[in-house]
């Protein structure tokens, strides 16, 4: 079915799933590299010692691009560390000069063991940060808040960690309002956010249950839909998309307004779901909609 993916990995939120809602304090002014701490030994305790300290409430940004992305969309980044800090600022010269000098404030040097200590598996470009999850009362009110310019994109129950990270990254690109999560995977999982490459800054992401889905008219991908071809979405709409292994769930599709069908070749079973999700936000732009 079109909203399906029955060959993706079943993922469940289980015990790795922490929810972290709500906002957490923002830290003390000072604690990154200050302008006396270069990249050299006195850089370096403060740093570790701050990521320790704010290590378990923190969302972990794995990687140069996530870092950048969470820069870029005015995440508060409190520690960033990477093991070669001349060639982080070198690929943010040539692949973000908007934020390079954010990072040269930011990031401070540490040893590559102290970095696998940090991050059992860190990214290949060896760079890593901790940032302060938005808060979820803002996340609400984004959310709910009336006429909306852009669609929200609603994962019902979940269960790939990917996939999830994945469709973050496509509505963030679309400028979607946001992406809800029902069920147990935690939108925020480090998995997950590793997936978004940091865009989880650029929109609003949170877990909601079906009755508590944002306003507007509730589009919801299903195989026995209308073709999606002859519809124009609206902007303020609400799209669905049921759990890769068994689709949408009976609560879900109580709440639809439209059942709506992505076109597929007769014998080809499924779709990715963010590949859906990218078809179904694409069409949206291409009737009407524009990506902020």
């Amino acid at each position: 079915m079109n909203e399906r993916d029955a060959d993706a990995p079943e993922t469940t939120a289980g015990a790795d799933a922490v929810d972290r809602t709500g906002a957490f304090a923002r830290p003390e002014s000072g604690v990154g590299p200050s302008a006396a701490d270069g990249p050299g030994d006195e850089g370096r305790p403060d740093a570790v010692r701050t990521w320790h300290r704010l290590a378990d409430g923190s969302v972990l940004l794995d990687g140069f691009h996530a870092l950048k992305h969470a820069v870029r969309f005015r995440a508060d980044v409190p520690v960033a560390v990477t093991t070669d800090r001349r060639a982080a600022l070198e690929l943010a010269g040539e692949l973000a000069p908007d934020v390079r000098d954010a990072l040269e404030a930011l990031l401070a040097e540490v040893p590559e063991t102290t970095l696998k200590a940090l991050v059992p598996r860190p990214h290949p470009t060896s760079v890593a940060a901790l940032a302060v999850r938005p808060s979820r009362a803002a996340n609400l009110e984004i959310l709910a808040r009336t006429p909306r310019s852009t669609p929200v994109v609603v994962l019902d129950n979940p269960r790939n960690l990917g996939n999830a990270g994945a469709v973050i990254r496509l509505a963030a690109g679309f400028g979607a309002t946001g992406v809800v999560t029902t069920g147990t995977l935690d939108p925020w999982h480090p998995t997950v956010v590793r997936g978004g490459a940091g865009l989880h800054f650029a929109t609003a992401v949170e877990r909601l249950t079906v009755d508590e889905l944002p306003p507007g008219p509730v589009f919801a991908l299903d195989p026995e839909g209308e073709d999606i071809r002859g519809l124009k979405l609206p902007d303020d709409a609400v799209l669905a998309f049921g759990s890769e292994r068994t689709g949408l769930s009976a609560e879900l599709r109580s709440r639809a307004d439209h059942l709506v069908a992505l076109p597929m070749r007769p014998q080809v079973s499924s779709y990715n779901l963010a590949t859906s999700v990218a078809m179904t936000l694409f069409h949206w732009s291409a009737t009407g909609g524009v990506p902020a």
